[in-house]
Protein backbone atom coordinates (compact mmCIF):
# COMPACT_ATOMS: atom_id res chain seq x y z
CA UNK A 1 0.00 0.00 0.00
CA UNK A 2 1.32 3.65 -1.32
CA UNK A 3 1.56 5.79 2.32
CA UNK A 4 2.40 8.96 3.19
CA UNK A 5 4.74 9.82 5.79
CA UNK A 6 4.80 13.10 8.09
CA UNK A 7 7.71 14.21 10.04
CA UNK A 8 6.79 17.03 12.40
CA UNK A 9 10.34 17.33 13.62
CA UNK A 10 10.72 19.80 16.39
CA UNK A 11 9.38 22.77 15.07
CA UNK A 12 7.28 25.08 17.86
CA UNK A 13 4.14 24.48 15.28
CA UNK A 14 4.55 20.69 16.33
CA UNK A 15 5.13 20.98 19.68
CA UNK A 16 2.41 20.32 22.64
CA UNK A 17 -1.04 21.05 21.46
CA UNK A 18 0.41 22.35 18.08
CA UNK A 19 1.60 18.52 17.47
CA UNK A 20 -1.24 16.46 18.97
CA UNK A 21 -3.54 18.82 16.55
CA UNK A 22 -1.43 18.06 13.41
CA UNK A 23 -1.69 14.25 14.33
CA UNK A 24 -5.21 14.32 14.47
CA UNK A 25 -5.53 15.86 11.12
CA UNK A 26 -3.58 13.08 9.89
CA UNK A 27 -5.61 10.59 11.59
CA UNK A 28 -8.71 12.57 10.12
CA UNK A 29 -7.48 12.62 6.43
CA UNK A 30 -6.29 8.94 6.56
CA UNK A 31 -10.07 7.89 7.67
CA UNK A 32 -11.55 9.76 5.16
CA UNK A 33 -9.43 8.85 2.26
CA UNK A 34 -8.28 5.17 3.36
CA UNK A 35 -4.82 6.10 2.44
CA UNK A 36 -1.98 4.84 4.98
CA UNK A 37 -0.54 8.29 6.48
CA UNK A 38 1.77 7.89 9.34
CA UNK A 39 2.91 10.63 11.50
CA UNK A 40 5.97 10.86 13.83
CA UNK A 41 5.86 13.41 16.42
CA UNK A 42 7.94 14.62 18.59
CA UNK A 43 9.17 12.23 21.12
CA UNK A 44 7.02 14.11 24.03
CA UNK A 45 4.33 13.53 22.68
CA UNK A 46 4.29 10.42 21.02
CA UNK A 47 2.60 8.38 23.57
CA UNK A 48 -0.23 10.60 23.66
CA UNK A 49 -0.80 10.38 20.26
CA UNK A 50 -0.19 7.13 19.77
CA UNK A 51 -3.84 6.61 21.97
CA UNK A 52 -5.46 9.28 20.22
CA UNK A 53 -5.45 9.12 16.24
CA UNK A 54 -6.28 6.97 14.12
CA UNK A 55 -3.20 6.24 11.88
CA UNK A 56 0.54 5.16 13.01
CA UNK A 57 2.45 6.77 15.03
CA UNK A 58 6.21 6.45 14.42
CA UNK A 59 9.61 7.60 16.56
CA UNK A 60 11.66 10.27 14.61
CA UNK A 61 14.83 8.63 16.39
CA UNK A 62 15.58 5.54 18.81
CA UNK A 63 18.53 3.87 20.33
CA UNK A 64 19.05 0.19 19.95
CA UNK A 65 20.39 -0.24 24.17
CA UNK A 66 18.59 -2.50 26.46
CA UNK A 67 16.25 -0.86 28.67
CA UNK A 68 18.24 -0.03 31.84
CA UNK A 69 20.98 2.97 33.53
CA UNK A 70 20.73 4.83 30.34
CA UNK A 71 19.80 7.93 31.31
CA UNK A 72 17.69 10.07 27.97
CA UNK A 73 18.09 6.85 25.93
CA UNK A 74 15.31 6.41 23.96
CA UNK A 75 14.71 2.71 23.61
CA UNK A 76 12.69 0.89 21.27
CA UNK A 77 11.15 -1.05 24.39
CA UNK A 78 9.87 2.14 25.58
CA UNK A 79 8.74 3.41 21.73
CA UNK A 80 6.41 -0.28 22.07
CA UNK A 81 5.08 0.22 25.05
CA UNK A 82 4.13 4.05 24.04
CA UNK A 83 2.28 2.73 21.53
CA UNK A 84 4.52 3.59 18.60
CA UNK A 85 4.29 1.25 15.50
CA UNK A 86 7.98 1.77 14.61
CA UNK A 87 10.77 4.27 13.87
CA UNK A 88 12.16 6.88 11.34
CA UNK A 89 16.44 6.28 11.67
CA UNK A 90 19.53 7.81 9.70
CA UNK A 91 17.41 10.71 8.92
CA UNK A 92 19.83 13.63 7.44
CA UNK A 93 19.50 15.65 10.67
CA UNK A 94 20.29 12.28 12.91
CA UNK A 95 23.10 10.21 10.72
CA UNK A 96 23.74 7.31 12.33
CA UNK A 97 25.60 5.52 10.23
CA UNK A 98 25.28 1.93 8.48
CA UNK A 99 26.00 -0.47 11.98
CA UNK A 100 23.48 1.59 14.19
CA UNK A 101 20.80 1.52 11.58
CA UNK A 102 21.20 -2.58 11.43
CA UNK A 103 20.79 -2.99 15.07
CA UNK A 104 17.67 -0.82 15.11
CA UNK A 105 16.24 -2.55 12.50
CA UNK A 106 16.94 -6.05 13.96
CA UNK A 107 15.95 -5.22 17.11
CA UNK A 108 12.65 -3.51 15.85
CA UNK A 109 12.00 -6.95 13.90
CA UNK A 110 11.90 -8.77 17.06
CA UNK A 111 9.14 -6.21 18.53
CA UNK A 112 7.12 -6.53 15.52
CA UNK A 113 7.74 -2.86 14.56
CA UNK A 114 8.61 -0.99 11.40
CA UNK A 115 11.48 0.77 10.35
CA UNK A 116 11.86 3.66 8.04
CA UNK A 117 15.47 4.60 7.25
CA UNK A 118 16.50 7.16 5.42
CA UNK A 119 19.38 7.04 2.80
CA UNK A 120 21.27 10.26 1.23
CA UNK A 121 22.70 8.42 -2.24
CA UNK A 122 22.28 5.08 -4.54
CA UNK A 123 25.34 3.59 -2.55
CA UNK A 124 23.87 4.58 1.30
CA UNK A 125 20.34 3.27 0.10
CA UNK A 126 21.65 -0.21 -1.59
CA UNK A 127 23.48 -1.09 1.61
CA UNK A 128 20.73 -0.14 4.02
CA UNK A 129 18.48 -2.14 2.17
CA UNK A 130 20.81 -5.37 2.93
CA UNK A 131 19.65 -4.84 6.47
CA UNK A 132 16.00 -5.00 5.53
CA UNK A 133 13.92 -2.27 7.20
CA UNK A 134 10.51 -1.84 6.00
CA UNK A 135 10.84 1.19 3.86
CA UNK A 136 13.64 3.33 2.48
CA UNK A 137 13.57 7.21 1.90
CA UNK A 138 15.38 8.77 -0.48
CA UNK A 139 16.75 11.58 0.75
CA UNK A 140 19.57 13.79 -0.99
CA UNK A 141 20.43 16.06 2.13
CA UNK A 142 20.43 19.26 -0.43
CA UNK A 143 17.02 19.25 -0.94
CA UNK A 144 15.26 18.61 2.39
CA UNK A 145 13.43 22.00 3.40
CA UNK A 146 14.13 23.38 -0.30
CA UNK A 147 10.49 22.86 -2.08
CA UNK A 148 12.68 20.98 -5.02
CA UNK A 149 11.42 17.66 -4.74
CA UNK A 150 13.58 14.38 -5.43
CA UNK A 151 11.21 13.09 -8.02
CA UNK A 152 11.97 16.34 -9.65
CA UNK A 153 15.43 16.91 -9.27
CA UNK A 154 16.86 13.43 -9.65
CA UNK A 155 14.32 11.42 -11.29
CA UNK A 156 16.97 9.05 -12.90
CA UNK A 157 18.61 8.22 -9.39
CA UNK A 158 15.82 7.26 -8.07
CA UNK A 159 14.82 4.97 -11.46
CA UNK A 160 18.62 3.40 -10.61
CA UNK A 161 18.26 3.25 -7.01
CA UNK A 162 14.39 1.00 -6.94
CA UNK A 163 16.24 -1.13 -9.67
CA UNK A 164 18.83 -2.20 -6.54
CA UNK A 165 16.51 -1.87 -3.53
CA UNK A 166 15.25 -5.50 -3.05
CA UNK A 167 14.10 -5.74 0.23
CA UNK A 168 12.48 -2.14 1.33
CA UNK A 169 9.69 -0.42 0.19
CA UNK A 170 11.11 2.54 -1.31
CA UNK A 171 10.03 6.11 -0.59
CA UNK A 172 10.96 10.26 -1.57
CA UNK A 173 11.73 11.69 0.62
CA UNK A 174 13.21 15.13 0.36
CA UNK A 175 11.47 18.43 -1.08
CA UNK A 176 7.99 16.96 -1.27
CA UNK A 177 5.53 19.83 -1.28
CA UNK A 178 2.41 19.53 -3.84
CA UNK A 179 0.64 16.72 -4.96
CA UNK A 180 2.25 16.71 -8.22
CA UNK A 181 5.20 16.20 -6.30
CA UNK A 182 3.68 12.75 -5.10
CA UNK A 183 2.77 12.15 -8.55
CA UNK A 184 5.77 12.01 -10.06
CA UNK A 185 7.19 9.62 -7.30
CA UNK A 186 4.48 7.25 -8.14
CA UNK A 187 5.31 7.07 -11.51
CA UNK A 188 9.09 6.69 -11.12
CA UNK A 189 7.90 3.87 -9.01
CA UNK A 190 8.38 4.91 -5.85
CA UNK A 191 5.31 3.48 -2.87
CA UNK A 192 5.09 6.58 -1.07
CA UNK A 193 6.49 9.87 0.32
CA UNK A 194 8.60 11.29 3.82
CA UNK A 195 7.62 15.13 4.37
CA UNK A 196 7.88 17.98 6.88
CA UNK A 197 7.99 21.40 6.60
CA UNK A 198 5.28 21.42 3.67
CA UNK A 199 2.45 19.82 5.88
CA UNK A 200 3.51 21.39 9.55
CA UNK A 201 4.15 25.30 8.23
CA UNK A 202 0.91 24.81 6.23
CA UNK A 203 -1.60 27.63 6.29
CA UNK A 204 -4.55 24.62 6.11
CA UNK A 205 -2.83 21.64 6.83
CA UNK A 206 -5.95 19.41 6.60
CA UNK A 207 -6.36 20.63 3.30
CA UNK A 208 -2.91 20.55 1.91
CA UNK A 209 -2.80 16.60 3.03
CA UNK A 210 -5.72 16.31 1.43
CA UNK A 211 -4.38 17.57 -1.92
CA UNK A 212 -2.08 14.43 -1.37
CA UNK A 213 -4.10 11.62 -0.41
CA UNK A 214 -6.30 12.74 -3.88
CA UNK A 215 -2.94 11.85 -5.96
CA UNK A 216 -3.70 7.70 -4.54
Amino acid sequence: MKKIVLNLKAYSESSGSGGLKLAEIAGEVADESGVEIIVCPQHWDLSLIANKVKCKVFAQHVEFNNPGAFTGSLTIEGLKNSGGAGTLINHAERKVGIDYVGKVVEKCNSLDLETLACADSIKEAVEIDKLKPTMIALEPPELIGTGVSVSTAKPDEIIETIKLIKNSIPLAGAGISSADDVRKAFDLGLEGVLLASAFVKAKNPKSFLESLASVF
